[in-house]
């Protein structure tokens, strides 16, 4: 006799979570698929779409461009991160907090608003181009592959940082101290001891920047010149496609979801082989370098850090220069900023009332979510767990697509709505306060919580008056977190918006294009403020636990 499943409160929260699931983010995925099968022309089943996508010339250079952006994209960061986590950590670098802090602001800002600066400092007319050329200094033009790499690389290499620093701080020191014993030099410790150690953290660092590269739209799109990415392709077919099935767009989609699976397959399959693990006995403590290491080591540290933070004090200079109509004047002024009060109020307004509701949904189903990870284990909610980490792969140009295809039809008719925008926020940052909230439910004991239940409590009710106060952090981190990244969304919202729906980073980008610098800077550097306002406030909610940002 099959056992009958007992219904609770839980109970419905899970089945919620998972029709939820179905219908954001299974449905429309499935949808795309469908449509990558079907002939534009005749609306025949047909493999046609993925022969053109795999076969011909135009497609495979997108292919290339996008696995090379991807792989230097990974380089860059990690060239950038690991030699500033082991200096950070391993020794006295004095302001070691700051440099965080301006790391996760970098991470945090819209990687096309450091696009949009580096034009600025290095395009055509670029002000820093200029006087270098004039001394007879070679720039490499910031358009084409050169200027993607140094954007990603610049903007993702604080995922390596953080989690590279936060493994380094939890080796033992006598492992290394062992082999410094036995005769090994400082490059073989590392190399040979220390780097397969934190090898786990480095390659969720490098995973995380290689599919956040290859599914960037907005950085291939402004200076990506003639390169063509699978991101932009994708959006570019789309475009063409509208008034029939878009086939070749998600032909092209399926295959940059492909090369993201196989790529965090390939991650969880080498950290799997490397079974290193290490006692933690003491920690280790940060040793003083001489006066010239020392030097050294401060003038990497903060290189690094204040290059990578140039872009953003470039846009809030720029929009305090005075302009007429896009052209930059001599002297300061609020020119930029009278213009865009004046001409799109909305789309600040569409941009913080989007992502507030959006976060209101994520904080009641990602909390609810999270206390069933945490304390309900059972195969429908590990089916859940594993649901949720396909947002965190699935590129925006990919679900916004999705969204069209499958929202374009009666009687979920959502496009050109506010509601399909709202709802592919929440889908897309839902995993944010989820995985925040279980984090926190792990350092909370269940017994009390029990006990609540055991004195006639219904479990609904003992985890609003007991469990719940006792979350506050980890939910407000989590909130904050997906505020951070719904307000910055450019790639999906590009897709599904309209002209009333327009938010600020779909202007931001637009005006790139046309070349309103000044109204792209007064908006970049709003949005850059709200997002730094956030940050200061997980700071503050996560006691400086920096690595929370990942």
């Amino acid at each position: 006799m099959i056992p009958r499943m007992r219904f609770d409160f839980w109970t419905g929260v899970l089945l919620l979570a998972l029709a939820v699931i179905a219908v954001l983010l299974v449905w429309p995925l499935s949808s795309i698929m469908t449509a990558s099968f079907i002939d534009n022309r005749t609306g025949a089943a047909t493999l046609g779409n993925y022969a053109r996508v795999l076969g011909q010339p135009f497609f495979q250079d997108a292919l290339i461009n996008s696995m090379i952006v991807g792989v230097g994209g990974m380089l860059g960061a990690m060239a950038l991160g690991i030699p500033l986590a082991v200096l950070t950590t391993r020794y006295v670098i004095r302001g070691r907090d700051m440099l965080a802090t301006l790391a996760v602001l970098a991470l945090v800002s819209p990687p096309f608003i450091g696009a949009y600066a580096w034009i600025m400092m290095l395009g055509r007319n670029g002000f820093v181009r200029l006087p270098l050329e004039e001394l007879g200094v070679p720039v490499p033009p910031i358009y084409g592959l050169f200027g993607i790499l140094l954007v990603f690389s610049l903007k993702f290499y604080p995922f390596v940082f953080l989690l590279a620093s936060s493994s380094l701080r939890t080796i033992n020191p006598s492992v290394e101290e062992a082999a410094e014993g036995l005769g090994a030099g400082a490059w073989r410790r590392f190399f040979k001891v220390t780097l397969p150690l934190v090898f786990p953290a480095v390659s969720a660092g490098a995973l995380l920047t290689f599919v956040l590269s290859i599914a960037d739209f907005g950085t291939p799109a402004i200076v990506g010149g003639r390169v063509r990415v699978l991101a932009t392709t994708a959006y570019n077919l789309f475009t063409s496609e509208m008034t029939g099935n878009p086939g070749l767009a998600s032909a092209t989609s399926m295959v940059l979801i492909v090369v993201s699976l196989i790529v965090v397959a390939l991650q969880r399959w080498s950290v799997g082989r490397r079974n290193v693990a290490g006692a933690m006995v003491r920690k280790p403590v940060p040793k003083y370098l001489g006066p010239f290491a020392s030097a050294a080591a401060h003038i990497v540290c903060y290189g690094i850090v204040l290059v990578s933070s140039l872009p953003s004090l470039v846009v809030i200079y720029t929009s305090f220069r005075k302009t007429r109509g896009p052209v930059f004047q001599a002297g300061f002024g609020f020119e930029s900023y009278e213009r865009i009060l004046r001409e799109v109020p909305h789309v600040i307004s569409n941009s913080a009332v989007y992502s507030l509701v959006s976060v209101a949904l994520i904080v009641i189903l990602g909390t609810l979510i999270g206390y069933i990870l945490a304390r309900r284990e059972s195969p429908m909610a590990g089916a859940l767990d594993g649901a949720l980490l396909v947002p965190y792969i699935v590129p925006g140009v990919v679900l916004g697509l999705a969204f069209v295809v499958t929202f374009n039809v009666k009687p979920l008719e959502l496009t050109g709505s506010a509601t399909i925008i709202v709802l592919m926020l929440f889908i897309r940052r839902l995993p944010y306060a989820v995985r925040s909230s279980a984090s926190i439910l792990k350092q909370i004991k269940g017994s009390i919580e029990e006990a609540a239940i055991s004195l006639g409590a219904a479990p609904g009710r003992a985890f609003l008056k007991i469990t719940l106060p006792l979350m506050i952090p980890g939910v407000v981190a989590g909130a904050l977190m997906s505020f951070i990244t719904a307000i910055n969304e450019l790639s999906s919202s590009l897709i599904l918006y309209v002209g009333r729906t327009m938010t600020m980073p779909v202007r931001i980008y637009l005006s790139v294009l046309d070349g309103e610098f000044g109204t792209a800077a007064a908006l970049s550097t709003i949005l850059l403020g709200a997002t730094g306002l956030a940050v200061y406030a997980v700071f503050w909610v996560s006691g400086r636990n920096e690595s929370a940002f990942v």
